[in-house]
């Protein structure tokens, strides 16, 4: 797979800014729910007039609405260790930080970290894992094993380094969701700056690790770069050129596209960000993404501030971390070795549920269309029609009915209960609404990991 660079440069040098009736015009073609061309993305990549801009969002926003509905999933990542061969210029565990100290958890730690989890009522995980041949393939699948033998951890994810067809296979068999691995900057000359060394230096190998991991079984891959590194136009239009290849190829869009800010990193040889995204940018990045790859979950993690969070759900986030620590043993032990870069939004999983809920939204907890087979192309097909919204919906409901009675805390229930409310309510099909309503009684009376 190639990333035609010179394409990129060209669709965002040479053509004008868009007038307001191309952008309208484009917009309109978003509202089908196909996704839109390299061509019409660079265009809306190109706005700058705020009255525009704030029609992006809107229509971003219905988009959203009709693909998924007014819920939001929430994860945490899981750091399995921090020791790397790379030397990424902006990150903390860069091989040649001579003053951090180096953690891998075993798996026991790695189960124990889980099971914090777990009690504080997340069922989705993401294990992060660093890049060292020390700890591959058979560790994270033992990782893997373990937190689904000893935990109520419905389905874990996995950020892991680019590997082979043959240990992605491996991978997949462990039960693990998505893969996901980030480009970080598809700018070659900027990637060559940034990975001094390292088998991360290898641009073409990272490149094609979704291709690979497709061939492995793995129908749900995540992709995204790491705004700042480079001009944010070029990384976004090429993340979407990215998707469009993995669709013409497999018939599957990117499950999810991460929209990582670059942030300080102690330890990092890149002291200022070469290239400044600002809020302004991140909220109309996201409208983009989801009006250009309307199936993907757009992920916006703890890097972002609170109040921008709560804003980015209003503009095409569907999928938000939270209560996270990017430290290895961060959750069970409060472990001080040097994170892999600062967060901003440290709010706990019940606070950010009910901002999620207090804003109208309704936050969910499902881990459903992994285990019941909604995933790749199915899955790109079924949203980009619409019609994976009533098992969001209806999923979403019960998890969040099943967070109420096993973890809500005084204060924070009554804002939850309305939330169900509200969600059974938007529910469309009346016979599902009433088979919901007969599974909420279930969850009351005992009853868990119930999904349609």
């Amino acid at each position: 797979m190639v990333i035609d660079g010179k394409r990129i440069e060209s669709l965002l040098k040479e053509s004008p800014s868009p007038s307001r009736k191309e952008v309208l015009s484009i917009l309109r073609k978003a509202e089908y729910l196909r996704g839109l061309s390299i061509e019409d993305t660079a265009l809306l990549l190109k706005v700058e007039d705020p009255d525009l801009i704030s029609l992006i969002h809107s229509t971003a926003g219905r988009v959203k609405e009709r693909v998924f509905g007014r819920r939001i999933v929430l994860f945490v990542p899981l750091y399995l260790s921090n020791y790397c061969t790379n030397g990424c210029v902006y990150c903390g565990f860069r091989a040649g930080n001579m003053d951090i100290g180096r953690k891998a958890l075993s798996v026991d730690e790695i189960v124990e970290e889980a099971r914090v989890l777990e009690r504080r009522g997340f069922r989705r995980v993401l294990l992060v894992c660093g890049e060292d041949n020390r700890w591959g393939v058979d560790y994270i699948v033992d990782a893997v094993r373990a937190i689904y033998r000893h935990t109520d951890i419905r389905i874990v994810h996995v950020n892991a380094p680019p590997m082979d067809v043959e240990d992605l296979r491996r991978l997949k068999s462990s039960g693990v969701g998505v893969y996901q691995v980030f480009q970080e900057t598809y700018h070659i000359p900027t990637y060559r700056k940034m990975h001094l060394s390292g088998r991360k230096r290898d641009y073409t190998y990272r490149l094609e690790v979704m291709d690979r991991a497709i061939e492995a079984g793995f129908q749900d891959v995540g992709i995204g770069a790491l705004l700042g590194l480079y001009d944010y136009r070029y990384d976004c239009l090429a993340t979407v050129a990215h998707s469009i290849h993995l669709y013409e190829r497999f018939g599957t869009h990117a499950h999810t596209i991460s929209i990582p800010r670059l942030r300080p990193a102690k330890g990092a040889l890149l002291r200022e960000v070469p290239h400044p995204v600002t809020d302004v940018d991140i909220k109309k990045i996201v409208s983009i993404y989801r009006l250009s790859v309307p199936s993907a979950g757009v992920v916006v993690s703890t890097r972002e501030p609170s109040l921008l969070r709560d804003e980015l759900i209003r503009t095409g986030a569907t999928q938000l971390s939270a209560g996270s620590s990017t430290t290895p043993g961060g959750y069970a032990h409060r472990e001080d070795s040097i994170e892999q870069f600062s967060i901003n939004d440290g709010r706990s999983l019940e606070e950010v549920m009910v901002s999620i809920a207090r804003a109208g939204f309704l936050p969910s907890l499902c881990t459903s269309c992994y285990r019941s087979g909604r995933v790749g192309s199915h899955f790109t097909e079924t949203t980009m029609e619409g019609g994976i919204k009533r098992f969001c919906q209806a999923n979403a409901v019960l998890t969040l009915k099943e967070y109420i009675e096993d973890h809500a805390r005084n204060g924070c229930t009554d804002v939850l209960k309305r939330a169900v409310t509200t969600g059974i309510r938007d529910i469309e099909d009346p016979s599902l609404r009433e088979k919901v309503a007969q599974r909420l009684n279930e969850i009351e009376e005992g009853r868990r990991d119930i999904y349609f």
